[in-house]
């Protein structure tokens, strides 16, 4: 690992260079550690994040943190799923209720689902809380994390990437030299900018604005609790507000969206006005710790790939916080991108295998891009049920309230119109399929021949398991002797893995010979009734989609490789085959 601070004029040589500590950045650092490669990550900052920001974490970021093993680390930070659940939606705290939706997968009609498809919880861990975690994580694996650096310049060339960096403190100026850098440096990426990377997409497409709040809002919401509570106030130009907890139930991050997302008076005062409007009780003290403007996007990059450059988080996928999909998509785009690097840096794959990045994550970023934008426009129809609208006095707006909770024709109508409008929401709030599904499509996956099973239920409200080649290995629990582990356990850890049955001893014999021949770390598990990994309850037999002879073949980001729905004429030179396909040393 490269741990040279640089000298003024040095050069300082490494095999990877990463911009950017946050989500993306800061996972990269850690599963390039924990894989042995040697790389740098730097940061303008002089520490992690200042702001709360993103902090909806879904099964699948937990899934990934479970692998690098701090998994309990972010739950013991985070507040948990149980307390995330409800959604509500009033005037103030301190007001009147308009509406409640149960998401997350904490209503009785999703709960199962959520539980069913992963050994993780979702949690709502701040950005303030979870960095520290995975930054600690990075450097106990002895990652080199420069903060208080400044990307100056970056290029490259076909054997190299060159960066000009400034430490901060003293202005000492240093070159790193590299083999390959990936741009994890936020929506205002110095990387994509200065090498040329085109987004797709609309720029500026609206306005909003953050407040980071300390208020002890305990008695308004511990009845009720949420990772978000959404105000509506009557009379202000506030079309919907959803505040986050931060630490329940005294600070807050509060979004502020105005009517056709137009630009807001953010000063001390007017914020402060928004504020006391939102909490609804006059007698509740109140700081403000941080106000943040920002545009709403609608941008993806066209390419994820230039070269030996690589753009990951916010730098390659810029969009609103709805559905809470912005630092989990990033944390999985490094998950994706560090076990390929470390392959092609080992010479275990030839840098083709990199091109798969680009080709798996575009589509998750295209998808994320979009959803979030369709989610803002799915709350909007609730303001007009509400009967808030731009303009009106505060007078209007409660008679709006008045009616909608009123006896007779009028009121019936209305309530009718906002049960009809709540379901939509579930896409934002319970999209399960969009948080789990994706299926990959790429250089990296061998097709076995067979199309993907057809979705029976709405693919994103809904997560379908299977194990065709680019899905996601399903989640089930099976027994190992006394304990219970997942077959998420049984991957991963940076390692190819062959996941076999009871009578697939030649696949497991197989691994062996091309780890012994090759260098290429290929695990294999037995699964099955009474065996290694016992498969109890025969959910994994169910939902294998394989004969036991049969085989899967796992990469190190738990996407299924490949699959042999039965035993073959020569494992050994199948398998040999499919994993030289994989990381791209032939054709398949």
């Amino acid at each position: 690992m490269a741990h040279d601070s640089g000298a003024a004029g040095g050069v300082v040589h490494t095999d990877v260079l990463v911009v950017g500590a946050g989500p993306a950045g800061l996972t990269a650092a850690a599963f390039l550690a924990e894989y042995g490669v040697s790389a740098i990550t730097l940061t303008k900052y002089r520490s992690t994040a200042h702001t709360p920001r993103a902090h909806i974490t879904n099964q699948r970021t937990v899934e990934v943190l479970r692998d690098l093993g701090i998994e309990d680390r972010v739950r013991e930070i985070a507040m948990p799923a149980e307390l995330m659940g409800t959604n509500v939606w009033a005037t103030s705290f301190a007001g009147v209720e308009l509406a409640r939706v149960m998401s997350w997968g904490q209503g009785q009609d999703r709960r199962a689902d959520y539980e069913a498809a992963s050994p993780c919880e979702m949690c709502n861990a701040p950005q303030t809380v979870l960095e520290p975690v995975i930054l600690a994580a990075a450097q106990e694996r002895e990652a080199d994390i420069r903060f208080n650096t400044e990307l100056v310049d970056i290029t490259q060339d076909d054997e190299r990437v060159r960066a000009r960096v400034r430490r901060r403190d003293d202005g000492v100026e240093y070159d790193i030299e590299a083999r390959y850098a990936i741009g994890a440096d936020g929506g205002n990426s110095t990387v994509a900018r200065s090498l040329g990377f085109s987004m797709e997409g609309a720029a500026a497409i609206g306005s909003a604005f953050t407040v980071w709040i300390e208020a002890d809002l305990s008695r308004f919401v511990e009845h009720r609790p949420g990772a978000l509570f959404w105000v509506s106030p009557p009379g202000t130009q506030v079309a919907v507000s959803p505040w986050t907890a931060v630490v329940p139930h005294t600070e807050w991050n509060a979004l502020f969206l105005m009517h056709e997302m137009l630009p807001a008076d953010t000063s001390d005062e007017a914020v402060a006005e928004l504020v006391r409007a939102g909490i609804g009780d006059p007698d509740v003290d109140f700081t403000i710790k941080h106000i943040g403007q920002w545009d709403i996007n609608q941008l993806v990059a066209e390419q994820y790939r230039k070269g030996r450059v690589f753009l990951a988080g916010d730098a390659a996928h810029r969009h609103p916080p709805a559905n809470g999909l912005g630092s989990n998509t990033s944390i999985q785009d490094s998950y994706n991108l560090a076990w390929k690097l470390a392959h092609v840096l080992r010479g275990h794959a030839d840098p083709s295998l990199l091109d798969s990045y680009h080709d798996e994550r575009k589509p998750v970023g295209r998808q994320v891009i979009d959803r979030a934008i369709k989610s803002i426009q799915d709350v909007q129809p609730l303001a007009e049920v509400f009967g808030m609208a731009p303009g009106q006095t505060a007078e209007q707006g409660w008679a709006a309230v008045d009616e909608l909770f009123a006896p007779g024709k009028a009121g019936a109508t209305r309530r009718a119109a906002l049960l009809d409008a709540l379901p939509p929401l579930n896409w934002q709030l319970n999209c399960h399929g969009v948080e789990l599904g994706q299926r990959y499509t790429s250089s990296a996956v061998v097709d076995d021949g067979t199309p993907f099973p057809a979705y029976t239920r709405d693919p994103e409200l809904f997560y379908h398991p299977t194990t065709h080649p680019g899905a996601h290995l399903p989640h089930v629990w099976l027994q190992h002797g006394t304990e219970h582990v997942s077959t998420l356990d049984l991957v991963g850890h940076g390692h190819f893995t062959v996941l076999t049955g009871v009578g697939g001893q030649a696949w497991t014999e197989a691994a062996a010979a091309i780890s012994r021949e090759s260098g290429i770390a290929v695990d294999a598990r037995t699964i099955g009734m009474r065996a290694e990994y016992d498969d109890v309850l025969g959910e994994w037999t169910r939902i294998r989609e394989f004969d036991d002879d049969g085989c899967l073949l796992v990469r190190p980001d738990r996407h299924v490789a490949w699959r042999s729905q039965g035993l073959v004429d020569d494992p050994t030179a199948t398998l040999r085959g499919v994993i030289s396909s994989v990381l791209g040393r032939t054709s398949p």
